[in-house]
């Protein structure tokens, strides 16, 4: 889309890796703030079941983490040529855990960075479900997990830009079939939306075409605020979306 178009997104956003080691303490919190909301979930997922924690310990280690993070700039240390992001911050939360496991002491959670109440309730539901009881590769459940987030991240602002510019039947659409139905053993055909839409089954077609490429660019826009290089980024699309953007 060009950037004259109503619907156009951004062409460029502000690379939160980068970010996080602004000399600016707003651009700075505001960076670690993007980071928690991207990885709670994985980090929380990450210390119930590699480092086998309880809820309510997990959910203050998770916190405890982030904020030590920003305190004493763990991640600003981040070297592009030595891995993806996503790994460096799993890196420096089982060096955490382990320094953790031998304090006497906790750090008291505050200083600069804000975290917003977290849903650890729902986080431990999913991990009951999805997990089944049996066991899990931690490793492969951050990553899942850290997907999941981006997903989760893209569906809320795609849903607010569909309300803005009156595309609500668009997102409707696109989340009764690859939100909601994506865990249903039949989707609902287009003819069953059609009916369920009251529009010909053309136009669904077309709503959801135009909903996916959405959802698509603001995963990529998302994406690449997380990377600190252009080939980590082609790299995370490749495995997020199976794509290889230019």
């Amino acid at each position: 889309m060009g950037s004259g178009h109503p619907d156009a997104f951004p062409a460029t956003r502000p690379s939160v890796v980068r970010s996080i080691g602004s000399v600016d303490p707003d651009v700075r919190r505001d960076a670690y703030d993007a980071l928690v909301r991207q990885y709670w979930r994985p980090v929380y997922a990450y210390i119930r079941l590699r480092w086998h924690r309880d809820p309510v310990e997990a959910q203050d280690l998770t916190q405890e983490f982030f904020t030590r993070a920003f305190e004493k700039e763990y991640l600003e240390k981040y070297d592009p040529a030595r891995a993806r992001f996503r790994t460096f911050v799993r890196t420096c939360l089982d060096g955490f855990l382990a320094n953790e496991r031998q304090a006497a002491t906790r750090l008291k959670r505050g200083g600069g960075v804000v975290l917003e109440p977290l849903d650890f309730p729902s986080a431990d539901a999913e991990l009951a479900r999805r997990s089944g009881g049996g066991d899990v590769d931690p490793d492969a459940w951050f990553r899942d997990e850290w997907i999941r987030s981006l997903f989760s991240t893209a569906v809320d602002e795609l849903r607010a830009r569909c309300h803005a510019t009156s595309r609500a039947t668009a997102f409707a659409l696109f989340h009764r079939y690859d939100v909601d139905g994506s865990d249903e053993p039949a989707r609902p055909t287009y003819a069953t939306l059609a009916r369920e839409f009251n529009m010909p089954p053309a136009e669904v077609t077309s709503q959801l075409a135009w909903a996916r490429r959405a959802f698509r660019d603001i995963v990529l826009a998302t994406l690449r605020t997380h990377c600190a290089t252009d080939e980590e980024f082609r790299a995370e699309a490749r495995d997020v979306l199976g794509i290889s953007p230019p």
